[in-house]
């Protein structure tokens, strides 16, 4: 038994100190299957302005936001998830381009905010429904952001409850490398403002991040392009230094442009960023979230609900006050 010990240990120095990148369950390149991203013919900006040609706002909401590629976000309104996914990630493919889509049903989602609280009945539902949603891609190219905020939403959880959020989120990794082998799926990771690299690299490794593709950052918020790649790189790094391999990143633009002002919750005066597109300081630069549709009950969007597109917060939006 010591010589086998002594005989590893050898072994293991006398490999290369390098930091490996650690594959996912899956190597293909979806991005190089298609031929650009995919713009949502049903998105909340497109049906508004389809619906309202004759408001002096429909042009500006037409040209800088109805037709820019976006995500499209799944949850329990998506109505049969396998469908669903199948239908859209199917429709992109007809189209030979690449859709970007969010799977947001974790069981306890929003736990401790509360704008967006609901999700699966619970843990075992949910994995029915991701692996329905995983299933329904099948061998289609996509993108997929897996459960925004799920691992910065923390502060008001038993560890028994974070590890139960763990292994759900681990299971849904799982899945995609089972059925889905042309997707990229980015696991959520928050913002810069939420926790320290250091802390953001542990959650992710233990929600089972070597089976993703990488990890997002800035979904639904406002931090700059430049903010959230300094983060990234810091949280990779973190990865590199404690497990020995790193991964790529996401960075969602779609309200950075004026960068953050502290607050999170339909903020006045921000900013659409730099549309979707590969490349930019991250692997890829995505519209997630769609300027104009409302973070809750706050800020500029007093009244209404999270998700509620709303007009004259997405024409503000496009200048920037």
């Amino acid at each position: 038994m010591r010589h086998r010990l002594r005989t590893l240990l050898a072994s293991l120095v006398a490999l290369p100190l390098t930091l490996a990148v650690a594959p996912a369950a899956h190597a293909a390149d979806p991005t190089t299957m298609t031929n650009g991203f995919y713009v949502d013919p049903d998105s909340s900006a497109k049906r508004w302005v389809a619906a309202n040609r004759t408001d002096g706002r429909a042009p500006a909401v037409d040209a800088s936001l109805a037709n820019t590629p976006m995500a499209r976000w799944f949850g329990s309104w998506s109505g049969a998830i396998g469908t669903a996914a199948g239908a859209y990630a199917g429709a992109a493919d007809q189209s030979d381009k690449l859709p970007v889509l969010v799977a947001y049903n974790i069981y306890n989602r929003d736990y401790c905010g509360g704008h967006s609280a609901g999700g699966a009945a619970s843990p075992s539902a949910y994995a029915s429904w991701i692996a329905q949603f995983a299933g329904g891609i099948a061998n289609r190219p996509a993108v997929v952001i897996l459960e925004p905020d799920s691992l910065g939403d923390y502060g008001c959880m038993t560890q028994a409850q974070i590890d139960q959020r763990e292994g759900m989120l681990t299971g849904a990794l799982a899945e995609f490398g089972r059925q889905s082998p042309h997707t990229w799926v980015y696991l959520d990771a928050g913002n810069p403002g939420w926790e320290s690299p250091a802390t953001m690299a542990q959650r992710l490794h233990e929600a089972g991040l070597p089976q993703a593709h990488g990890f997002s950052l800035n979904v639904s918020n406002y931090f700059t392009t430049a903010e959230n790649t300094a983060y990234g790189n810091a949280v990779s790094s973190e990865l590199g230094t404690r497990y020995g391999y790193t991964k790529p990143f996401v960075v969602d633009t779609s309200r950075n442009g004026n960068g953050s002002n502290g607050q999170w919750c339909n903020p006045s005066g921000r900013r659409i960023g730099t549309p979707t597109r590969t490349g930019g300081g991250a692997e890829m630069l995505l519209w997630i979230k769609t300027p104009g549709e409302s973070d809750g009950n706050c800020g500029v969007g007093a009244g209404s609900s999270a998700g509620q597109f709303l007009p004259e917060a997405a024409y503000k939006m496009i200048y920037g006050y």
